[in-house]
C-alpha cells in the first residue's frame, strides 16, 4: 500500500515538474499515459492543489483545460472539477469559478447529501468561506432554473455543516419560494438563515412582505415591517408598494391609505404603482366614486393602461358602461392606445348584458386597430352565444381561435358543454366532454351537473349510466370525482334510483365513496321518507370513519335551503350518529 502511495506521489512530482517546465506535450508519451494513473481523480487532484501551491491558478488553471481536450477519452469527474472551482474561488477568479460551477451544477444527483459530503471535504479544500461561497452559488444557478428544492437541499448542507450562505443566495432561493407559493417554507428559510448568523436587509425585508402578499396575511406583513424598524432597517417605495398592494387587495382602504401617508413622511413619493393599487382596491368593492377623486387627485405620475383599464373594469361592474366607454376615449387622447385587456374589460360587460351585436362592433374595431383577440376575448364571446343557445355562433368563434394559433382551454370547453346541454344536443355536449378530458382537463361538478339535467329532460337517465362505458372504451379512467358529480346530481333530481345504481357500479369497480357521496344518498332517502335506508348509509359511513365537513355542511345548506325543517331533522340525526366534525358542531352552536 506505501509503495502505492510513494509511486502516485511520484507520479504527481514528475507530473508537476514537466508542466512546470513547459514541455506538456511529453505528458501524452506512453511514460505517463499507459500503465500510470495519470489519469485517476486522485492524480489529477492533488496536480491541481500542488500546482495553486506554486503559482495560484496561472498553472493548475491551464492544465485542466489542457487535460481533458488532450487526453483521448478523458473527462473530468465532479471531485476534479469541484477541486479546481475550489482553487479558483480561493483565488478570486470568480467569474472562471462561476461559468465551470454552472457547467457541473444539473448533473445527476449533485445536489443530494452524499455527493454534496463527498465533494465538500477535506480533501477538496477545507476554507469554510470559500465552502459556502460556492454553494451559495450553486443556489443561486438553481433558483435561476426553476430547481427549487434542489437549491433547498444545497442550503440545508450550508446549514447541517454550519457554513454560513451569502445573503444574496438567501435573497434568490427566499424569492423563488415566495413566487412558487410556498409560504410556510419562506418563513421556515428565514428562521434558519437568521440562525446561521445571516443578516437580513431591505431585499430580504421586501421577499418577506411579498410572501404575505402572496399569502394575504396582512398581520404578519405588520410584524416584518415591526422587526425592520427595530433593525433599523427602513422600508423603500417596493415595501411600501407591497404593502398597498396587500391592503388594498383585502379591501382594507384605510390601512392602505395609512401606508401611502406614511410613505409621504418618510419622503417617498407614490409612484403610478401605489395609485393603481389604491385605485384597483377601490374598484373591486365597487367605490368608483373615491376611485375617481383619487384618479383625479395622482400627482407626480402619469397614469397609464393598468390604471385606464382598471378603471373602465370598475365602472363596467357597477354597470355604468357609458362612463367605462369616456375613460376609453380619454384614454386614446393621452395617446394610450387600449389593448387587448382593456377590450376584453368592455367586451364581457357587452356580452353579459346580452348586448351581442354591439360587443361584434367592438370586434370589428379590434380588427381595425390590428389588435389581436386574446383566449379570454374568444371565451367571453363563446360564453355569451352559448348562453343564448346560438352554438353555431359559438363554433364559428372556436374555429377562429383555433386558426389563430389559440389553444382551447377549460373555460373554452365548459361553455361549449354548457351550451349544447341548454340547447339539448347531448352528443355534442357529450364528445365536448371527452375531447375536454383528452386535453388534461378535468371537468367541474357543475359540467357533469349540465349534462344528468339534459338527459334528464330528456327522460334518457340510462344515457349517463352508459356514460361510464364510454369512458372505457376511450381509454379514459373513471375515478371517484365522476361518480361523485353524478350520483350528487341524480340525487339533488330525487332520481335516487339512479344514484343508487351508480353507487353499486362503483362499489363493483373497487371505488369506495366518500362523505360527499354517503351524505347526498342518505339524505335523499331521508326526504322519500326512507328513514331507515338513510340510517344504513349513515351507519356505513361511521363504519368508514366518514364526517360531514364544514365544507360540506355548508354546501348542503346552500344546495336545499328551501327543504327547511326536513335538513334540519337531518343534521340532528347526524348529530346523534356522531357524524358531524368539530367544526360544523361549533357552527351548530353559534346558531
Amino acid at each position: 500500500m506505501s509503495n502505492l502511495v510513494n509511486g502516485n506521489q511520484q507520479l504527481v512530482e514528475s507530473i508537476i515538474g514537466v508542466v512546470l517546465k513547459g514541455g506538456w506535450n511529453n505528458l501524452l508519451r506512453p511514460k505517463f499515459v499507459v500503465g500510470s494513473h495519470f489519469t485517476t481523480t486522485t492524480t489529477i487532484q492533488e496536480v491541481l492543489v500542488q500546482l495553486s501551491l506554486y503559482s495560484r491558478i496561472s498553472h493548475s488553471w491551464p492544465f485542466f483545460q489542457w487535460v481533458e481536450s488532450s487526453l483521448p477519452h478523458y473527462q473530468h469527474s465532479l471531485k476534479t472539477s469541484w477541486t479546481m472551482i475550489y482553487i479558483l474561488t480561493k483565488h478570486k477568479y470568480f467569474k472562471h469559478a462561476k461559468i465551470l460551477l454552472e457547467k457541473i451544477a444539473f448533473k445527476d444527483f449533485l445536489s443530494t447529501r452524499p455527493v454534496l459530503g463527498a465533494l465538500v471535504s477535506k480533501d477538496n479544500g477545507d476554507d469554510s468561506d470559500v465552502n459556502a461561497l460556492i454553494l451559495s452559488w450553486l443556489v443561486i444557478a438553481y433558483c435561476n432554473s426553476r430547481m427549487t428544492q434542489e437549491a433547498i437541499q444545497v442550503f440545508e448542507h450550508i446549514r447541517v455543516h454550519r457554513l454560513r450562505p451569502e445573503l444574496h443566495a438567501c435573497t434568490v432561493l427566499l424569492n423563488s419560494l415566495a413566487k412558487d407559493r410556498l409560504t410556510d417554507t419562506v418563513w421556515k428559510l428565514y428562521k434558519k438563515m437568521v440562525g446561521l448568523g445571516v443578516e437580513a436587509n431591505i431585499h430580504v425585508y421586501n421577499v418577506l412582505i411579498h410572501a404575505c402578499c402572496k399569502s394575504g396575511d396582512a398581520e404578519k406583513a405588520e410584524k416584518v415591517l415591526t422587526e425592520m424598524e427595530l433593525k433599523s432597517v427602513f422600508p423603500d417605495l417596493f415595501t411600501y408598494n407591497t404593502l398597498i398592494s396587500l391592503y388594498s387587495k383585502k379591501g382594507m382602504h384605510y390601512e392602505a391609505l395609512c401606508v401611502q401617508h406614511r410613505m409621504e413622511t418618510a419622503g417617498i413619493s407614490p409612484d403610478i404603482v401605489t395609485y393603481n393599487s389604491l385605485i384597483h382596491g377601490l374598484c373591486g368593492e365597487g367605490r368608483m366614486r373615491e376611485a375617481s377623486r383619487l384618479f383625479r387627485e395622482i400627482k407626480d405620475a402619469t397614469p397609464n393602461h393598468v390604471t385606464y383599464t382598471t378603471l373602465i373594469d370598475g365602472f363596467c361592474r357597477v354597470n355604468d358602461l357609458d362612463h367605462a366607454l369616456r375613460l376609453r376615449e380619454v384614454m386614446e387622447t393621452k395617446g394610450l392606445l387600449p389593448g387587448v385587456v382593456t377590450y376584453n374589460t368592455i367586451l364581457r360587460k357587452l356580452c353579459g348584458g346580452g348586448r351581442i351585436r354591439d360587443a361584434n362592433k367592438l370586434l370589428n374595431e379590434m380588427n381595425g386597430k390590428n389588435i389581436e383577440p386574446d383566449i379570454v376575448t374568444c371565451n367571453t364571446l363563446i360564453n355569451a352565444y352559448c348562453k343564448i343557445g346560438d352554438t353555431k355562433s359559438a363554433l364559428k368563434v372556436k374555429d377562429k381561435m383555433l386558426d389563430a394559433g389559440l389553444k382551447l382551454d377549460s373555460l373554452t370547453y365548459k361553455a361549449l358543454i354548457h351550451g349544447f346541454c341548454k340547447v339539448k344536443e347531448m352528443d355534442s355536449a357529450k364528445e365536448f366532454l371527452f375531447s375536454m378530458l383528452n386535453s388534461g382537463f378535468c371537468p367541474s361538478y357543475c359540467t357533469y351537473y349540465w349534462l344528468v339535467d339534459g338527459y334528464c329532460d330528456q327522460h334518457n337517465e340510462e344515457a349517463v349510466i352508459k356514460l361510464l362505458d364510454e369512458f372505457v372504451t376511450r381509454g379514459l379512467l373513471v375515478d371517484i370525482s365522476v361518480y361523485r358529480a353524478l350520483i350528487r346530481r341524480f340525487c339533488k333530481l330525487e332520481k335516487v334510483g339512479y344514484a343508487d345504481e351508480l353507487f353499486h357500479l362503483m362499489q363493483e369497480k373497487g371505488i369506495s365513496g366518500d362523505s360527499v357521496i354517503y351524505a347526498s344518498l342518505a339524505y335523499a332517502y331521508w326526504k322519500q321518507g326512507k328513514a331507515n335506508v338513510a340510517s344504513d348509509m349513515l351507519d356505513e359511513m361511521y363504519k368508514k370513519r366518514l364526517m360531514v365537513t364544514l365544507k360540506l355542511y355548508k354546501s348542503f345548506n346552500a344546495s336545499f335551503s328551501a327543504d327547511g325543517n326536513i335538513l334540519n331533522l337531518f343534521w340532528d340525526h347526524l348529530v346523534k350518529a356522531r357524524l358531524l366534525s368539530k367544526q360544523v358542531l361549533k357552527d351548530l352552536q353559534q346558531v
